[in-house]
Order: structure tokens, then sequence, then C-alpha cells
């Protein structure tokens, strides 16, 4: 898991990218990464620490991981399931199907509307001519992070861009019921 301390396996070229962060909180790392730390004081940052959940903050510490197709660990990269998979299952005990299609059709979870996002809900985007190919984690503001592809290293993008806009192919919600089973052990329920 990614936690503080743990060596994350980074894309060089990014990694030298990324500015010190002045926080372990990584939601001022992320806010610093994306240059709008300075802005964010008092009430906003609050406001942003108040919406991001377990989840998004443990998805967060996973930045700069590198991408790697069929990849389901830090050791070795994560493609985008893999990574969603592994922030459920670690953060809610949620074990989700292994591919983006798999998942979006998941009995446990949800479908929700683009207007119901909230953090730590997943979104879904044809990027491969299939109407399920990509998956991230919904993390507030119109942004989300995810595994993108080769080559690059888990990040955040804004789903407002024109690119993942045209391509969102809708939202799930864990649900409750389903995580609560599987967590007292009852994956049936």
């Amino acid at each position: 898991m990614g936690a503080y301390g743990q060596s994350l396996q980074m894309v060089p070229k990014e990694a030298a990218a990324l500015p010190a962060a002045t926080s372990a909180d990584p939601v001022s790392r992320f806010l610093q990464e994306q240059g709008l730390l300075p802005q964010a004081q008092g009430t906003v940052l609050d406001q942003v620490r108040d919406k991001a959940s377990n989840l998004v903050l443990s998805a967060m510490n996973f930045l700069g991981v590198r991408y790697k197709y069929g990849g389901t660990t830090m050791e070795n990269g994560f493609d985008c399931s893999g990574f969603t998979r592994h922030i459920f299952e670690n953060s809610i005990g949620l074990v989700l199907p292994r591919r983006a299609d798999e998942q979006a059709r998941s009995s446990s979870l949800l479908s929700i509307n683009r207007d119901e996002l909230k953090p730590g809900d997943l979104v879904f985007f044809n990027t491969m001519r299939a109407t399920f190919s990509h998956v991230g984690i919904y993390v507030g503001d119109g942004k989300f992070v995810h595994a993108p592809r080769t080559g690059a290293a888990i990040r955040v993008d804004d789903m407002r861009e024109a690119y993942w806009a045209k391509r969102f192919t809708g939202a799930r919600r864990a649900d409750a019921k389903a995580a609560a089973a599987v967590t007292a052990g009852d994956p049936g329920s």
C-alpha cells in the first residue's frame, strides 16, 4: 500500500517534475502539484479535505506510480482497473472485478449520473472503442485519479477537458451494503 515514507516507483521524467511537498497531507500534496495550494487557504482547503474520503486519500498516495498493462501492484505498476481494484480492496475491503468493463457491470456498484458524482466514485471512459475501456476514481471538482497509459504514471486529470468529456461513459458508486457484507465476511449478500 502507498504508506508515507514508502518508496514509490516513479517514471523518471515525471518524478523529477514533481515539486517537493510541504506537507505529508495527500490533499495538500495534490493541490501543490496542481499549483493550487497558495489559493487553497483556510476554508477552501478545509472543504477539500472534508470532501475527500479515505479511499481518495489512499488513491492519492499512488500518484507517480508507473503504468503497466495488466499491472496490479505498486512494485510493478498498475493499469487503470488494477489500480481501482487495489484501492477499493485495500481501502474499503471491496474486491472489484479485474477489468474496467467488468467493474462497470459489477453488482457491488450502483450506477449514478455525472451530476451525482462524489469523491470515491468510479468514472468510466471509452478510450479504446469500447464503452467501458478505462476507469478512474473521482476526487472532486471535476477531477479523477487514474493510471492513464503505457509510458505514464498515476496522475490526476480533469474530466472536463475535451478528451475526457467526450469519452465519459458512466459512473458507479460502491454499494454500502455489498461493501459491508464483504467486510463482515459474507460475500454472498
